[in-house]
């Protein structure tokens, strides 16, 4: 018979975001380490200097001597699962312990104490997760802002001006959403849009920024506002439909980031989409840091 893990087996979950990275271990229920820092020096597509980046902040944030039982990484742009594989292997020679890499969006269902179902991230940008029942993880959106990322925040700021354009070009006058694109954007007209969008060196960044003028446009009355809200809020269930049409389970749906956490009409946009294609789907918002996702993870690796 198999020895069962000491109930006090020190595990480790990190989350490596986009900007800052989020690590916590936990020896049974006791928090030995919690550790905030930013994501700098993160370079997920070189397996060997993101093994490196990772063993120096476990080194950091551990006792003098303490070595994990486990540890399992969530991390940004790690986004097919060779690309996770080749990290753990990277990361194999500086642990003595099993280790598991997946994306960071894989964090969110054991985050919400579940077994399986979807994590949906709509902040900067959006993509939607999933594992299948042999266990393989399906992956949809997250494309970038210029050609994707539907519903995140960067997403928005683009479709908001496509309809002020379309507006424009109706021969219109610039209604809430257009002023406030205008003044976002510090430009003198609609026209005026176009350079400022195609000038941002990070779209992404700079384009997301702005999504609170089409939040605020919505709730001075602007048609437009509104309708691209609904939009957003009609892609991100599409992201769920696509993964349930591949086969993963969309009973449940964890719910991160912050443009969706923050802004009730995206969410309720997303949740009345999503119940035309999926009844009885229940929608979660995380309230528990993604690291936690990743200490759960680590504990089934015991």
């Amino acid at each position: 018979m198999q020895d069962s893990p000491p109930a006090c087996a020190l595990v480790v979950g990190i989350d490596v975001g986009g900007t800052k990275t989020h690590l916590r271990a936990l020896a049974g229920d006791t928090t030995v380490a919690e550790l905030v820092r930013p994501s700098e020096g993160w370079r997920p597509h070189d397996p060997v200097a993101a093994a490196r980046w990772l063993a120096a902040l476990i080194a950091d944030a551990l006792a003098a001597g303490a070595r994990p039982a486990a540890v399992a990484v969530g991390a940004h742009a790690c986004e097919t699962e060779l690309q996770c594989a080749r990290i753990r292997a990277a990361l194999g020679p500086h642990l003595d312990a099993p280790a598991l890499v997946v994306g960071d969006a894989e964090l969110l269902v054991p985050a919400a104490g579940l077994d399986k179902g979807v994590g949906l991230v709509a902040g900067t940008g959006s993509v939607a997760v999933g594992r299948l029942s042999d266990g393989r993880s399906v992956q949809v959106g997250g494309w970038g802002a210029v050609l994707g990322d539907e519903g995140g925040a960067a997403g928005l700021v683009r479709e908001a001006a496509r309809a002020v354009w379309a507006a424009h070009d109706r021969g219109e006058e610039p209604d809430a959403l257009a002023r406030g694109l205008i003044g976002a954007f510090g430009v003198a007209e609609v026209p005026g849009l176009c350079a400022a969008l195609e000038a941002a060196s990070s779209p992404s960044a700079e384009w997301g920024r702005h999504a609170p003028a089409v939040f605020a446009a919505a709730a001075e009355g602007s048609r437009l506002a509104a309708s691209v809200i609904a939009e957003a809020g009609g892609s991100l269930a599409a992201l769920v439909a696509r993964l349930g049409a591949r086969g993963v389970p969309v009973d449940d749906v964890v719910v991160a980031g912050g443009t969706i956490l923050a802004q009730p009409a995206l969410y309720d946009a997303f949740t009345t989409a999503l119940a035309e294609s999926f009844p009885g789907t229940r929608t979660h918002p995380l309230s528990a840091p993604p690291a936690q996702g990743a200490v759960a993870l680590a504990r089934t690796l015991l």
